[in-house]
């Protein structure tokens, strides 16, 4: 495991009630402006409010800010600021705006507390280990075969009974802070605290929140501090200084700028830059009513590109973490570091990050080598053991496990159907081991999230500025069938399976040569469920599998039952009663007829 430069939680506060940057109306009328520029010389606002005029409107300096109330600028005016420096003079928008016209127009006045939230504040996001997580692109819930076209918040809002009926509880938003034109994965942010314009801005985001929150539906957000931009980046040379003929105030302007996405890593040591990154942070639950984060590749936060560490980074991560759980208890963290390293997810008092949760490459990377392998002999069991057991700390929930995500899926790779059978990624044998992956997902210890259209047999590669395939679900019924009854196991919908929501899994039989595995989920107190996976494609009409008490064990689940696939196999079954047949250490044993490729899931109970 890597080792990281452990750091006590340092704190960087601002004085003030925590208006640091940016514009905000007036608590009287008009609207007050506050911008971080230390070596312009003068500093004034423009916009609709005084016919863009130059020196009409000029902020006075304070420290290194500069700042001024500005009476007939009112929520909805469009303004910049105009930065005087000793080279001449800039244009700029607010890198701490709201929302823009665009990622190159002009900033907008936004007055947060117009919004009628109703009476959303009495939503709770579900339990952790109660989750199951959608990670969405907003911009490709657009309607039509028109590329040009972008989905929107409403587009999305349209969708969530699709989501609804699979028994999503929480949708992970991919970026959507302002970013250079219109269709982007969103890692490349221009404007930090702006909601990109072309998927509806502002309200567009808090009514898609709210009305996710009236289904009972939690909402994570993706963000990008490891760097800013590359382009439309008004924040690069704000008030006209740099050096090594790099970014400037806002960013590191020697070797740490380096990223893999340009030189525009975010100065962690300044402490502006903290304070502007943490208010963003806080932003997204305080004004949007967001249930979590997820930080981008926090792995270029704390380190350049494996060569050196840089502890700003580390300790901005424990500042950030520290105060949303002090603000808002129960609000998930999530990190991408995608390193095995288990300080992410230790608290910050005892050094760690502090993230509540991380992405988990221990479990994706050897499941989706595992099921893509093309001979069953070679198919690692061992491997898959591994990946069903590992933790960070001691805890199953500090681990994100899925088989695809936007990173998974792209980047000169595909979606598991299409890893498994390139020339048929639709056929019987894409179904069957990319379908076996949504099942270790959901039994699998940890919080399980799947990839947008995961459960409509999507394939091929993602793609931003494609709609997201709809047709494909119409086609594959059967799968989005064997996905909403499998979260609704995984939830304990039906009060039968609560042991696949706890931190607990017991092998009972691993055969390495018939490449079978069973498994135990829960303890006595929730009740034990038990899982049987074939990774072969051999069937059985009489395997025998330990169990772990007598009784009657009722069949949950059989995912080669033709109800989810025409070309599947095998009679759904009622279940089976233990025999006093001892196998591998058990007093108890049954036989089970098991298909190709095939998960089984059993729990006490009629």
């Amino acid at each position: 495991m890597q080792r990281v430069l452990i750091l006590p939680l340092i704190q960087f506060r601002m004085s003030g009630d925590d208006f640091n940057f940016g514009a905000r109306p007036g608590k009287h009328g008009g609207a007050d402006f506050k911008v971080w520029a230390p070596h312009a010389t003068a500093l004034s606002v423009v916009g609709d409010f005084n016919q863009w005029s130059e020196e009409r409107d000029m902020l006075e300096r304070e420290g290194d800010f500069w700042e001024g109330h500005v009476e007939n600028a009112k929520p909805g005016s469009e303004y910049k600021f105009v930065v005087e420096t000793s080279d001449g003079r800039l244009y700029k928008n607010d890198p701490a705006a709201y929302e823009l016209t665009n990622s190159a127009g002009n900033s907008i006045l936004i007055d947060h507390s117009a919004f009628d939230w109703g009476d959303d504040q009495e939503f709770v996001m579900p339990a952790w280990n109660e989750l199951v997580v959608y990670e969405m692109h907003l911009g490709t819930y657009h309607r039509g075969d028109n590329e040009e076209t972008v989905g929107t918040f409403g587009d999305a809002i349209e969708r969530l009974d699709h989501l609804l009926g699979l028994g999503i509880n929480c949708i992970e938003l991919m970026p959507v802070a302002e970013f250079a034109g219109d269709q982007s994965w969103g890692y490349n942010p221009a404007f930090p605290f702006a909601i990109e314009s072309d998927y509806g801005g502002v309200q567009g985001l808090k009514q898609f929140v709210k009305t996710c929150h009236s289904k009972g539906v939690a909402v994570i957000m993706d963000v990008v501090y490891n760097h800013f931009g590359p382009s439309d980046l008004d924040m690069w040379r704000f008030d006209g200084w740099s050096e090594n003929d790099l970014g400037g105030i806002f960013f590191y302007n020697d070797w740490r700028a380096k990223t893999p996405w340009g030189d525009t890593r975010p100065d962690y040591g300044r402490q502006e830059v903290r304070q502007y990154i943490r208010d963003n942070a806080l932003m997204w639950l305080r004004d949007y009513h967001v249930d979590g984060l997820r930080f981008d590749m926090t792995f270029y936060m704390r380190s350049v590109d494996d060569a050196a560490e840089i502890p700003e980074g580390w300790s901005l991560a424990q500042w950030i973490n520290h105060d949303i759980a002090q603000e808002f208890p129960g609000a998930l963290t999530i990190a991408e570091d995608l390193r095995s390293n288990e300080w992410i997810t230790k608290d910050s008092g005892a050094g760690g990050a502090g993230f509540g949760s991380q992405w988990d490459e221990q479990f994706v990377h050897p499941i989706r080598e595992v099921l893509a392998c093309q001979d069953d002999d070679q198919r690692d069991l061992q491997r898959v053991i591994e990946a069903l057991t590992f933790r960070y700390n001691a805890d199953a929930f500090q681990r994100v496990v899925y088989t695809e995500s936007h990173d998974e899926v792209a980047n000169g790779k595909a979606r598991l159907p299409t890893e498994v059978d390139e020339h048929d990624d639709k056929g019987y044998w894409a179904r069957k081991r990319s379908l076996l992956g949504g099942c270790l997902t959901m039994t699998a210890p940890g919080i399980p999230m799947i990839f947008q259209g995961q459960e409509l047999l999507v394939t091929g590669s993602f793609e931003d500025h494609s709609e997201l395939d709809w047709r494909s679900g119409s086609h594959n019924e059967g799968v989005v069938r064997l996905y909403r009854d499998l979260i609704k196991l995984r939830r304990n919908s039906d009060g039968w399976t609560r042991g696949l929501t706890t931190q607990e899994i017991e092998f009972l039989h691993a055969n390495s040569s018939n490449r079978v595995l069973v498994f135990t989920r829960g303890n006595d107190d929730s009740g034990k469920v038990v899982v049987v996976m074939n990774l072969t494609n051999k069937s059985w009409s009489h395997y025998r599998i330990p169990l772990p008490d007598g009784g009657h064990w009722s069949l949950r689940f059989r995912a080669d039952s033709d109800f989810y696939g025409p070309d599947f196999g095998a009679e759904t079954g009622s279940g089976v009663s233990a025999e006093d047949f001892p196998l591998d250490g058990r007093q108890h044993s049954a036989a089970v007829s098991l298909g190709g490729y095939d998960c089984l899931i059993y729990s006490h109970g009629n």
